[in-house]
């Protein structure tokens, strides 16, 4: 297959590495607004570097993967749909939901493919913790504890064209708490705090974060998140039933130190950064859209499941501006 990426950032130029040595593609086409980073690129891949998106989606590729700006990503699905191109893209699709909602119509005008890049799908941990729910390992689940947590903060700005903690960084948490129990939530209560970096002050941001998430089966889980944490790159899920509780992101690298006189030491070498921690996974998903192209599966994680996270986010965040909690029926699914 002949694979075109748009955007050769952190993650673009991950997924290019990925993309070129994948034994399904036969060739790789970037592009980049900036054009000495794609060239740069492509010369470390073995990529063809072009100048324009035009150029990407008239290479006669097969697919499109999407790591550009967020701010483009709804612009370019739209186009990879008009041109009948199947499309991966890393969330989100929008950071609104009348931006999702409108090229989520795209691509169901063109009847395309759009898988989104929630990576933790394609981690093992989560993959067992899903197992073990849905096979009632541990009995009625009745809590759930989410984390993520950054070692250090992201450019001042990044910020303002983030969305925000909750649209960022927790939109994976509230994706994950989906996938691994099969509950849909049904209230959020959320706060946050600035008072870390002046930057997110500046930015009408917050530096960590809390969310209390009711579960139509009435399970409770809270899910948190800090871009302050300086011990490492932290991102776990606790699921706790009446028979037993597991752990996912629990290993000799997570940077967790007992206090305990007997507990376990401080690990060695805590993870520093999501692309070290999820490498595997980013792997796994893009072998599984090349498997979509390829019509060897199913879509494991199409627009629809982002709109959902999404819409987890944007309560959380009217929670936290209005202190009080939201029913997730007051946010327009459509």
């Amino acid at each position: 297959m002949r694979i075109g990426l748009i955007g050769t950032g952190r993650i673009g130029s991950f997924h290019a590495g990925v993309l070129a040595h994948h034994p399904a593609v036969s060739s790789l086409v970037v592009a980049d607004a900036d054009a000495a980073r794609a060239a740069q690129v492509a010369t470390l891949t073995g990529a063809t570097a072009v100048a324009t998106t035009d150029e990407v989606l008239g290479a006669g590729v097969d697919a499109v993967v999407i790591t550009s700006a967020t701010s483009a990503h709804a612009e370019l699905i739209a186009r990879a749909a008009r041109a009948g191109l199947p499309a991966f893209c890393e969330k989100p699709i929008a950071l609104d939901l009348a931006g999702t909602l409108a090229a989520l119509r795209e691509v169901e005008r063109a009847g395309s493919v759009l898988q989104l890049g929630f990576m933790r799908r394609f981690d093992a941990g989560y993959a067992a913790a899903r197992t073990a729910v849905r096979g009632g390992a541990l009995g009625r689940l009745h809590t759930v504890r989410a984390t993520t947590s950054d070692p250090a903060p992201p450019p001042a700005a990044y910020l303002p064209l983030s969305g925000g903690l909750f649209r960022d960084c927790l939109v994976h948490d509230f994706d994950i708490l989906r996938w691994v129990t099969g509950r849909e939530v049904t209230e959020v209560y959320a706060t946050g705090s600035d008072a870390g970096p002046a930057m997110f002050r500046a930015a009408g941001d917050v530096d960590t974060a809390a969310a209390l998430l009711t579960l139509d089966d009435g399970t409770l889980a809270t899910a948190t998140a800090t871009r302050c944490n300086g011990a490492g790159y932290d991102v776990r899920m606790e699921l706790a039933g009446e028979q037993d509780q597991i752990a996912v992101g629990l290993d000799d690298r997570t940077p967790l130190t007992s206090a305990e006189p007997q507990g376990p030491p401080a690990p060695a070498k805590p993870w520093q950064g999501f692309l070290e921690r999820f490498a595997p996974a980013y792997e796994a998903e893009l072998d599984t859209f090349l498997a979509v192209v390829r019509g060897e599966a199913a879509n494991p994680c199409d627009g629809r499941e982002a709109l959902h996270a999404l819409r987890i986010a944007e309560a959380c965040e009217r929670s936290r501006e209005r202190r009080r909690p939201v029913r997730m029926t007051e946010i327009a699914e459509a």
